[in-house]
Order: structure tokens, then C-alpha cells, then sequence
């Protein structure tokens, strides 16, 4: 009897060990669910990689074009260019920091910046591309088109990555990229652009100016061209491996290093004006004190001669 006591102890405990260190395995989807519910696992600590082209390596400087007194364009021009380019670049900015880009303004409001100042401020940032949004105008009326101007090799890539998309998603002509000696471009130490985002003196492209969704077109293009300027194809010839996979191509561009700044050129003029002004004054007043001189010396001879004579 004692016997059978211990043997049924025996048996009991290992069915109670059964139960409690191997649970027998759930018969349906809902069991095994509440089975993951009721039985935690450890969670493993894992590093979030954010995608390349939303990391905030890279300070975006934009540039809205003119401001303040400065309206930019033509005389009697109707639709203000500077109110257009600092449109376009607020729209721009929300577009960038959408990618995770640190955007920096050289003007958020309608204000006059010099253009010293402009460059001081992309300068500024080491890490940065500079980005100046402007629209065109002519006294010839059918003038249309994007441009895209670029001055240094370094700003190329850019250059063609903007008009790439730019010109690619506007209805208007595609005037090709250029290099061109701007103030804003020749000065700045980073890569740079300027982009003529069409003529406000066209009357087709004034009235595509003036519509909300294409300006939010035209930034979206341009930060579009930001986020994807590394995708250029090389010149190289060691990089044609690269260059086969790049989805944008190195646009051609037009060298118009010989024209003058239109901008500087209006300054220069205004002083040197003012400075011929100062000199032909300085001349007739030394002119003036020489005949006055001269008249003195002579009554001087005369009057000695006189006394002479």
C-alpha cells in the first residue's frame, strides 16, 4: 500500500512539472495569440536609420530675389518680380525642411538685402548650397523660357539637376543653363545657382506666375533638383560606370562669362556719373583759378611795363 502511495506522488509531480515548465501547445490562432499576449518577449534595441535624403546634413541657403524698394524687372512692369521670388521661396523652404534640409533665408519678408550681404550669409555656412530664385523680364514681350546660371565647376552638378526638373515640369522653353558672372555667384565660396523661373514680361508666362499651383509647381521642381544633385552624371571618364546608372544627366551650358553683371553695372554707372560730375567741376574750378591767375599775372606786366615806360 505504501508502495502505490509513492509511486502516485511520483507520477503527480511530474505532470505538475509538465504544466508549469512546458505548456502544451496551443490549439488554435486565437490560443497561440493570446499566447503571444500573455508571454512578453524582450525587446531589442535597434538604431533608426533615417534615408539619405532626409538626413539634415546640408543647410540650404535660398536667396528670393530683389525686395523692398527693389521690385525688380522692367519699368512700368505689372506684375512684381520680387513679390514672385520670395513666394516661390517660402514654398521652396517648406519643401526642403519637408526632406529634412536646415533652410536659411537671406530675406523672409518683403525688405531690401544688398548683395554683399546675401553672400556674407551663405558664406556663412560651410556645409550649405545656395539657391537664388528669380523671374525674368525683357522689353520684348514673346521672350520665354527657364534658365538655370551657374558660375564655379563646383555648382554645375546643382545647376543641372535644378533645370533638369525645373524646366522638365514648366510649360515654358527650356533657354538651357549658363554661366554667367552674377555678383551672388562669382562672390559665394559653396555651390550655387541662380534659376530664372521664366518671364513676367510674357504675358503666357505672367499668367502661369500668377497661379498658386504653379509657383508650388516651380518649388517643388527646384527642391526636387536639391534633393537629387548628387544623382548627376560625371563627365569623367573614370565615372562612366556611375554615370550609366545616374538618372540625371550633366546638362550642356552656354558660357556668358564676358556679360556684365546687369546689377553692379547699374551701380558703377551711378558713380561714375556722380564721379565725372566731381571731375568736371574740379576741372572748371582749377580752370577758373588759372584764367583768374592768368589775368592777374597780366595786369601785373602791364602795370610794371607802364611804370617803366
Amino acid at each position: 500500500m505504501r508502495k502505490y502511495f509513492l509511486l502516485s506522488l511520483l507520477l503527480a509531480g511530474s505532470f505538475a512539472g509538465t504544466a508549469v515548465y512546458a505548456l502544451p501547445p496551443p490549439s488554435s490562432l486565437s490560443a497561440r495569440e493570446k499566447r503571444a499576449v500573455a508571454t512578453p518577449t524582450p525587446i531589442a534595441k535597434s538604431r533608426v536609420v533615417v534615408p539619405e535624403g532626409r538626413r539634415p546634413s546640408t543647410v540650404v541657403v535660398i536667396d528670393p530675389g530683389h525686395g523692398g524698394f527693389d521690385r525688380g524687372g522692367i519699368p512700368h512692369q505689372r506684375v512684381p518680380e520680387s513679390m514672385m521670388n520670395l513666394d516661390v521661396a517660402q514654398r521652396l523652404k517648406a519643401v526642403l525642411q519637408a526632406y529634412g534640409y536646415h533652410v536659411v533665408m537671406t530675406r523672409d519678408s518683403d525688405v531690401f538685402i544688398p548683395l554683399g550681404t546675401r553672400v556674407a550669409i551663405a558664406n556663412s555656412y560651410r556645409d550649405a548650397i545656395f539657391v537664388c530664385i528669380h523671374f525674368n523680364a525683357t522689353p520684348r514681350s514673346s521672350a520665354s523660357g527657364i534658365e538655370t546660371y551657374f558660375y564655379s565647376s563646383q555648382s554645375l552638378p546643382l545647376a543641372s539637376a535644378i533645370h533638369y526638373y525645373v524646366a522638365g515640369g514648366a510649360p515654358s522653353a527650356n533657354r538651357g543653363v549658363r554661366r554667367r558672372g552674377f555678383f551672388v555667384l562669382r562672390r559665394t565660396t559653396i555651390p550655387s545657382v541662380l534659376v530664372e523661373c521664366g518671364f513676367l514680361t510674357n504675358p503666357t508666362e505672367a499668367q502661369y506666375a500668377q497661379s498658386v499651383t504653379y509657383r508650388q509647381k516651380l518649388a517643388e521642381e527646384i527642391g526636387r533638383g536639391v534633393r537629387e544633385r548628387s544623382m548627376v552624371a560625371s563627365s569623367s571618364t573614370s565615372n562612366r560606370l556611375a554615370a550609366n546608372t545616374a538618372t540625371v544627366p550633366l546638362q550642356p551650358f552656354i558660357d556668358q562669362t564676358h556679360y556684365h553683371d546687369p546689377d553692379l553695372a547699374r551701380s558703377k554707372h551711378k558713380r561714375s556719373k556722380s564721379s565725372s560730375k566731381s571731375t568736371s567741376s574740379k576741372r572748371k574750378h582749377s580752370s577758373d583759378s588759372d584764367s583768374g591767375s592768368e589775368t592777374k599775372s597780366k595786369k601785373k606786366k602791364s602795370k610794371s611795363a607802364n611804370t617803366e615806360g
